[in-house]
């Protein structure tokens, strides 16, 4: 008797709406995850050089509209930094009336994307370039806090904020983890601006914060083909990169949880809700790593009543408290991006004992990956690039694999027995591999060992047939699997 099993799936949201425990934890998990949210969904406004409003409203209607619509519970979506470096090239250079745009734009291909099924193309994605886009992203996000740190009108008392911040954020787990450490360092620095007197740039220097609920906001730009030619860049930019982030933060999750969810309804969710972001003013995002894992790990969250109550908590404390927040030090925020760059990046990659260990071509996909995207400052570009690169290395790999071995039979006849997968790259020297001018009339190739994946591979043994033809010996191919019979049989002879 055979048993189906199937992956176990998180509580649901009616279980926890009458379960008062079950509920408490999820509101509560949700408040806790809205604190550590704020100064990031700010932070991330500043680099992508738009209002503390905008990023804050972004996160807001991301995280509610995702907790209805997304496909992975618990899971945590707002304004992200990798989307913010993506728009900030586009902000800077041709004015945030684009913004709105590119963001519906991007969420559409996203939406596009998703009913295509692009989350199952995340499996060809290698670990190497996985792991160039965090640590990518955890540079970009480093190199832009320089200006807050080094800008021109800069006290040097930022310097001094902002290495305290990161004590704080560093010591304070070590007593007690129940208050998110990001948070107590911007009320402990704010507090000392505040106290003091110390005069200092502030969130509040950055652009207006509200003190109502947002209004739904159209598209004003003129469309033309000139306007879509000039965002086009960017929404691929906001869509790729916002589903590469989404679907490995959604894989880490699955793994927390021992759970599974649907990789392709949280990738047609993400458009969904980038798409009314952009409605509402908003930058567009997608899945936070840093707040997921407080969310689910920390704070033990299982449904999406979580997501819904950390967007609606956003939305509370920023109304309430704006005046509050307009005091924030610049240096709090800076602290609080570094120390997202530290828990972004993956050090153990570069550690001098996995380097040696790691085959030098996923090191070289590696350092390729992160090189595109720091000079391009593009995030999808660089996956792009180190996916190719992947690739190549890897056909590069596969070609030395194959091995054909001669045996005689008896007088008349010779086998040959070819081993290995045969693409483009593995059977373009498989012309050379027979001994034509030695070999009696009956040659036998034995592929029973083999795979035959494209056509360049029916060329290859169409053009040994033909070269044992002008020796006079005849070729049997035997043993061929049913996908590589059925490829052989429909192209060899009409590939010329």
């Amino acid at each position: 008797m055979s048993v189906t099993t199937h992956a176990p799936t998180a509580p649901s949201v009616l279980s926890a709406l009458r379960s008062p425990r079950l509920l408490t934890r999820e509101v509560l998990a949700g408040i806790v995850t809205a604190l550590a949210l704020i100064p990031e969904a700010i932070s991330f406004s500043v680099v992508a050089g738009v209002d503390p409003a905008v990023g804050l409203f972004s996160s807001v209607v991301i995280a509610v509209v995702i907790s209805i619509v997304g496909g992975r519970p618990a899971m945590i979506s707002a304004a992200a930094g990798s989307v913010a470096l993506v728009i900030a090239p586009l902000v800077r250079d041709h004015g945030i009336a684009y913004l709105v745009p590119t963001i519906v734009l991007g969420g559409l291909i996203q939406i596009v994307l998703g009913f295509l099924g692009v989350a199952r193309l995340m499996r060809f994605i290698p670990r190497s370039v996985n792991v160039a886009f965090v640590n990518a992203l955890a540079i970009l996000i480093f190199t832009a806090q320089l200006p807050n740190l080094f800008g021109p009108d800069v006290p040097a008392v930022v310097w001094a904020l902002t290495a305290l911040g990161v004590a704080v954020i560093i010591g304070f787990p070590f007593v007690t983890k129940a208050v998110p450490a990001p948070l107590v360092a911007v009320v402990v620095i704010t507090a000392i601006t505040i106290l003091f007197g110390v005069a200092v740039p502030t969130v509040g220097d950055e652009g207006a914060l509200p003190s109502a609920l947002p209004g739904f906001s159209g598209i004003t730009t003129p469309f033309s083909l000139d306007t879509l030619q000039l965002i086009a860049p960017y929404a691929f930019g906001v869509a790729i990169v916002g589903l590469i982030e989404t679907l490995l933060t959604a894989q880490l999750v699955d793994s927390i949880t021992e759970t599974g969810s649907s990789k392709w309804r949280e990738s047609w969710g993400q458009g969904i809700a980038n798409v009314a972001s952009a409605f509402f003013g908003g930058t567009g995002g997608c899945a936070m790593i840093g707040q997921t894992v407080i969310n689910v790990k920390t704070a033990g969250a299982r449904t999406r009543i979580s997501t819904f109550a950390a967007g609606a908590s956003v939305l509370v404390l920023t109304i309430v408290l704006h005046d509050l927040v307009a005091e924030i030090p610049m240096a709090a925020l800076t602290a609080v991006m570094i120390m997202v760059c530290v828990a972004t990046f993956d050090w153990h990659s570069i550690r001098p004992r996995t380097l040696r260990r790691m085959p030098l071509g996923e090191t070289a996909v590696m350092v390729i990956t992160v090189v595109v995207v720091v000079a391009t400052d593009n995030l999808a570009t660089g996956v792009l690039v180190g996916v190719v690169v992947a690739a190549l290395v890897f056909a590069r790999r596969a070609a030395h694999v194959v091995t054909v071995a001669r045996e005689v039979v008896d007088e008349h006849t010779v086998r040959y027995r070819v081993r290995g997968a045969l693409f483009f790259a593995s059977s373009n020297d498989l012309v050379t591999r027979f001994s034509y001018a030695e070999d009696p009339e009956h040659v036998v190739i034995d592929m029973s060992d083999a795979h035959v994946f494209d056509a360049s591979t029916v060329a290859a043994l169409d053009g040994v047939e033909q070269r044992f033809a002008k020796h006079g010996s005849t070729v049997e191919v035997v043993h061929l699997n049913t996908g590589s019979t059925a490829l052989h049989g429909r192209l060899s002879g009409e590939l010329g």
